[in-house]
């Protein structure tokens, strides 16, 4: 019988070894921590009751994932909820851009903006399930609907402040930097318009949906697939070097692309090995959660019914932190995400006391305490939420990898989304997935199509390795 392990059990780990498992492969996954789910994990605490995202919160992409579809993971308890907004973006003056899950509601809202809002996404969003085929594997190769693929790619070359320019009002230009932020990229680089447009189209069609009873549930419905599949979990198993791993007709690593290339050392091929070494990390995420007595303050009506509130001013406040941080620098206001899962789950909440989770962009491996940073840019759009406050949880940088080794310096896109990374995957080969050893492949966040919880990675990746297998 063929035989496979997968080392490392986030969302990316588990697709692969679901995959192989569905091939008839005997696999077995093997996760370093005392849990699977890599980013993808929840916990209680602050407050007995109160549950907690560890870092994925809010899932776009994982809704539509032609991977986590396919395997109909309701009948294992995954249930998708939605806040009424999907995203708010506030200003200063009391204003904000609001991105309903509808492209018309979005557009009707913005005004004089709601043309260039309807031309960046009606069409993608209307045909996104065909897109799926081609943005949600490796970019360089002949797409499936190369037309659609053309049209929507077409702006996604751009640098996200060139698109920016074509919004007259400043809650549009806000609303859209912000969720171009995502890439945490400067915003003035090629190919940052990308995972903008990428996370607002899937959003348009699924919705900014969170999974009830917390992130975890998605995972928890993949490891009772993988075992009623056949396929073994073994956690509390870390691998540091090949002469650990199991006999094995094929493997793959849901690792960062530098602790493969450390794994397997001198076994890899001299280029494949360079290449890896010389992955490139992004800037990091300091993650505060926070216990809050009757929610969050907020000054515009509109946050208040918003799954996700981002805080960072108008489009050059936030394009200018990026910057700063891409660079090194610590921002006096930096841009910080806020999640309000509980809208739309309220069985996280514990009577009145709420979880709302946040993060800031920081700069990679940032060794500062930013969570009065953090509450700080709450505070200014939301006066007295420090009074709220029962208790927090921190998670910095420095701590970021203990949580999940992936995310090296807080960096929790596990690498920078640079052109080349983006493109290419984490070396630079038409076989993303590869690692230059005949049965050894990589399913990371690092490969296409990226971060999120839509084990996309590893499907691909695992395909790749079973093509491989019956030739």
């Amino acid at each position: 019988m063929t035989t496979g392990t997968v080392v490392g059990g986030g969302p990316n780990g588990l697709a692969a070894a679901i995959t192989l498992a569905q091939a008839g492969v005997d696999v077995t996954l093997l996760e370093a921590s005392k849990t699977v789910g890599g980013g993808v994990r929840s916990y209680e605490g602050i407050v007995p009751g109160l549950i907690h995202d560890h870092c994925a919160a809010i899932h776009p992409m994982a809704v539509g994932s032609p991977f986590l579809v396919g395997l109909d993971l309701e009948r294992h308890g995954l249930r998708w909820l939605s806040a009424e907004l999907d995203c708010v973006h506030p200003l200063d003056s009391g204003d904000a851009g609001v991105l309903h899950r509808s492209v018309e509601d979005t557009a009707a809202g913005m005004g004089v903006d709601g043309a260039v809002w309807r031309a960046l996404f009606a069409s993608s969003v209307a045909h996104f399930d065909d897109l799926t085929e081609d943005i949600m594997g490796p970019l360089l190769r002949f797409p499936h609907h190369p037309f659609r693929m053309a049209r929507f790619g077409a702006p996604t070359v751009l640098p996200a402040a060139v698109v920016a320019r074509a919004f007259r009002t400043p809650t549009a230009r806000a609303l859209w930097g912000g969720i171009a932020a995502h890439t945490f990229r400067p915003l003035d680089q090629p190919l940052t318009s990308a995972i903008g447009l990428g996370i607002g189209a899937a959003g348009h069609r699924y919705g900014w949906q969170v999974a009830e009873g917390g992130s975890g549930s998605i995972i928890a419905a993949l490891e009772t697939t993988l075992v009623e599949l056949g396929g073994a979990v073994e956690t509390g198993v870390r691998i540091d070097r090949a002469e650990q791993l199991p006999d094995a007709d094929v493997t793959l690593f849901d690792l960062d692309p530098r602790s493969v290339a450390r794994i397997l050392g001198d076994r890899l091929p001299r280029r494949a090995a360079r290449g890896l070494e010389r992955f490139r990390y992004g800037p990091g995420a300091f993650k505060v959660d926070f216990a809050v007595d009757g929610g969050v303050p907020w000054t515009n009506p509109d946050a208040h019914r918003a799954g996700t509130v981002h805080l960072g001013g108008e489009f050059a406040e936030v394009a200018a932190n990026e910057r700063a941080i891409h660079v090194g620098r610590m921002p006096e206001r930096p841009f910080v995400l806020v999640g309000q899962q509980y809208l739309a789950d309220p069985t996280r909440s514990v009577g009145d006391i709420h979880p709302v989770w946040s993060y800031a962009h920081v700069p990679n491996g940032y060794a500062g305490d930013a969570t009065e940073a953090i509450i700080t840019q709450i505070e200014r759009f939301a006066p007295g939420f420090r009074d709220r406050i029962v208790g927090t949880s921190v998670c910095s940088t420095a701590e970021m990898p203990h949580y999940n080794s992936n995310f090296v310096g807080g960096d929790i896109n596990t690498g920078a989304k640079d052109p080349v990374q983006l493109v290419f995957g984490p070396r630079v080969t038409l076989e993303p997935y590869s690692l230059g050893i005949a049965g050894m492949y990589i399913c990371s966040a690092a490969t296409p199509p990226g971060p999120a919880a839509h084990g996309m990675c590893g499907a691909n990746a695992a395909q790749r390795a079973l093509k491989a297998l019956r030739r």
